[in-house]
């Protein structure tokens, strides 16, 4: 079939750990997008959902550390975390162990990718799914970029692999959906946790819906810490998705600031053959 949906999302814990925190006007807006989004997920009526996320050192250390990681599991259990920090219950997720093998075998013809049929769900996977697929019921393969252990894949490398991952999804019958979630600026487990930068978010968010290439993959990962912390590392995930959505363009649907959550909250959304 072909990509049917695409789109980027925030997971930090905060967002639902700290939830009770957090203003209720900006966080009700943030929920409502999500909920927005899941309306919209729903109506491309997916087969399965790849969500492309960073890992927190929850599968993936420094004794072996993928640059790209593709769940091949009938199912995953999540969160790793402690599910009263997070206040997202461990539950059981369905994958699609035939159609990731497919997706693997696709991409590996232009991109080196490691692959993994056990894998515990971190908050990087369970908090856009508590929004997104809060039954469950939607088959997930989740996809990992390093964005946490340096050497990191080049930004370059990290839009192959994701118009490698859509040309996959092209070539499947299955219609699928595809998800990037991560911060934007950020500085996590810091003394600057609450930091945001929002000229930087904004700024790169316009580039984003507008799918402006040159000037997605014109960030260093020296420029990056500077202005958007160690988490704004995690902009590889949004970059994957701008990839897979190439010669498209999008809109951002929520983006605020909200300290208690540590990160600036987006949801949006990428065309996809002229369809959001």
């Amino acid at each position: 079939m072909s990509l049917v949906f695409a789109g980027v999302c925030s997971h930090a814990p905060g967002i639902t750990g700290r939830a009770h925190m957090a203003d209720p006007a900006i966080r009700d807006e943030f929920y409502r997008n999500y909920d927005r989004m899941r309306n919209a997920l729903e109506a491309a009526e997916p087969d399965a959902l790849i969500i492309v996320a960073a890992e927190h050192f929850a599968n993936f250390f420094m004794n072996n550390m993928p640059a790209y990681s593709i769940g091949m599991g009938d199912d995953y259990e999540g969160p790793i975390e402690d599910p009263e920090w997070l206040k997202i219950k461990r539950t059981r997720v369905p994958g699609n162990a035939d159609l990731s093998r497919r997706i693997v075998k696709s991409v590996m013809q232009e991109v080196d990718v490691g692959y993994a049929q056990e894998w515990k769900f971190d908050h990087g996977i369970m908090v856009p799914l508590n929004f997104l697929t809060p039954r469950y019921d939607l088959p997930v393969i989740p996809v990992n970029i390093n964005c946490q252990g340096p050497p990191l894949t080049p930004l370059h490398r990290a839009w192959a692999f994701g118009s490698a991952l859509r040309r996959a999804c092209d070539a499947v019958p299955e219609r699928v959906a595809l998800i990037g979630t991560g911060g934007i600026s950020h500085w996590p487990a810091t003394p600057d946790s609450g930091k945001i930068n929002e000229k930087w978010d904004r700024e790169f968010l316009d580039r984003f819906v507008h799918n402006r290439k040159d000037e997605l993959l014109s960030y260093t990962d020296e420029e990056t810490y500077r202005d958007a912390g160690q988490g704004g590392f995690e902009i590889r995930t949004f970059l994957s998705v701008a990839a897979a959505t190439e010669g498209n363009t999008g809109e951002v649907w929520f983006y605020a600031p909200i300290p208690i959550f540590a990160v600036g909250c987006t949801v949006a959304v990428m065309n996809v053959n002229g369809r959001h």
